[in-house]
């Protein structure tokens, strides 16, 4: 169930347990000595193992956890109907108020994981600029906005969403009015932190980094340290990773106190069972002529196709659509609603196909993707395990396939390494797929001509599409569009 819907059913659910939050006072916390002693080592809650776990015992619920029936309600209402594992993990230690590193693969239900306990906190001690929620893009801090709000349905939570991109005086409005949580991407709050008048948060409660690794990885380092000099050192912070790394080891350290580390997976690079995996081995000029036969045999299908750069995006967008098949591009240089508005049409299933650069890889809410395609390889095995996680998700199935060309078998035999097993490549005829290769040809000449004028015209407006074809095999580097995010 996507976010939109989400809150919808929440706001249907019945009121007349209706709880309000009812605001005291904020006190500012006092700062801790320079003395203060260094964090210690982080305990740990791995996943039982099958033996220990009885294999007829009764799944828990919300109330088991022990979240109150307000919060219960609301989950309720939401279909969420027992804790995933990490939620199952998370939210005791969270209620028991301790500092969490919580490690889960993506659609494990994180959001609700660390919402859950702010929550059940703010009924406890309601006070405005109680919670803060960093993500790193756009998209995703509005999902956990809605997210929190629609949880929050049932207790007037006041929840505002901080992103780049839009309008600051809104926002400053927005932040005037003193919500009980704020979610945001990292450059734009140190905007409103260092320019948005009377905007403070030597009050707030608690912090959490979601998508951490995905936050340091897109440089926003610089802009998290800032943010803690802005927050009291006394709160409650959480911080959720798919991966673990160096990075993400300092900022444990820089901002947790003691934190118990809460692990569902096992292998750093693992992929789900109901999941298949697949390769095609095909020479690079042909690059296109399979997608079009793989777009065709899941023809109808929900599939997200993944690519580098932003220009190859829009390349094989207008390809596609000139092909006739439901094609919308997704990257960073899209304007925020034409953003939105291409998630919004993939999601209701008016578009079937969203090809995309990674912006789209990591914590989007989109509930239903059979197939993903990587067009071009991602450059390393942790964004390859983003991507195709966007299928298989929640018990359901998927499939992932990757067009592997002779410039790409390093990287490949990389991930194959760190998912521990080879991967079946997928049977294609090479005969049907080049009955396509007529049309396609034509429609790269399409392609190419409305590439041209849609550069020309970016170019008269004073912006240009970054991540042109270069050479074959050249050097992978990072698409730049992420940098756009906060």
């Amino acid at each position: 169930m996507n976010s939109a819907k989400r809150i919808k059913v929440a706001q249907d659910a019945p009121r007349k347990k209706k709880h309000v939050v009812e605001e005291k006072p904020a006190q500012a916390d006092p700062e801790p000595s320079s003395e203060e002693k260094s964090e210690e080592e982080s305990a740990t809650l791995e996943e039982p193992s099958a033996e220990e776990t009885a294999v007829d015992a009764p799944k828990k619920t919300f109330k088991d956890l022990g979240i109150v029936d307000a919060l219960c309600e609301a989950c309720e209402a939401l279909n969420y109907k027992h804790p995933t594992p990490i939620q199952e993990k998370s939210i005791p230690v969270a209620l028991e108020g301790r500092d969490i590193i919580g490690l889960a693969e993506t659609g494990s239900g994180k959001t609700a994981a660390f919402a859950l306990p702010v929550l059940q906190a703010l009924l406890d001690k309601p006070q405005p600029l109680f919670g803060l929620v960093l993500a790193p893009t756009r998209e995703l801090a509005t999902q956990i906005g809605q997210a929190f709000e629609a949880l929050g349905s049932l207790i007037s939570l006041r929840c505002a969403v901080i992103v780049g991109g839009l309008d600051m005086v809104p926002q400053s409005i927005a932040l005037g009015k003193k919500p009980h949580i704020i979610v945001a991407t990292p450059g734009r709050l140190v905007d409103h932190l260092e320019k948005t008048k009377g905007f403070s948060l030597r009050t707030l409660k608690y912090l959490i980094m979601d998508e951490a690794d995905r936050l340091l990885d897109m440089d926003f380092g610089p802009s998290i340290d800032k943010i803690l000099k802005f927050i009291p050192r006394e709160r409650r912070t959480y911080l959720f990773s798919a991966t673990i790394s160096s990075k993400i080891e300092s900022l444990q350290r820089a901002s947790l106190r003691d934190p118990v580390r809460v692990s569902i997976s096992s292998n750093k690079y693992q992929t789900v069972s109901t999941l298949l995996q697949h390769y095609v081995f095909i020479p690079h000029p042909q690059k296109d002529v399979y997608l079009i036969y793989m777009a065709n045999e899941y023809a109808g299908q929900s599939t997200i196709i993944f690519t580098r750069t932003v220009w190859e995006t829009q390349r094989i967008s207008i390809l596609l659509r000139t092909l006739g098949f439901g094609a919308i591009p997704l990257h960073g240089q899209l304007s925020q609603s034409s953003r939105l508005g291409a998630l919004n049409k993939f999601r209701a299933g008016t578009r079937d196909i969203l090809v995309a650069t990674d912006v789209a890889a990591r914590g989007l809410d989109i509930p239903k993707v059979d197939v993903v395609l990587n067009y071009d390889l991602p450059q390393d095995s942790k964004t390859y395990i983003h991507r195709v996680g966007r299928t298989a998700r929640a018990g359901k199935s998927g499939v992932a396939i990757s067009l592997v060309t002779q410039y790409d078998v390093e990287i490949y035999l990389r991930i194959e390494a760190a998912l521990g097993k080879k991967l079946q490549e997928y049977p294609t005829e090479k005969e049907e797929v080049f009955t396509f290769q007529s049309r396609v040809e034509e429609a790269q000449r399409h392609a190419r001509i409305e590439m041209k004028n849609f550069t020309e015209e970016r170019g008269k407006k004073g912006s240009t599409l970054k991540g042109g074809r270069g050479k074959k095999g050249g050097k992978r580097r990072r698409d730049d569009m992420d940098r756009e995010e906060g």
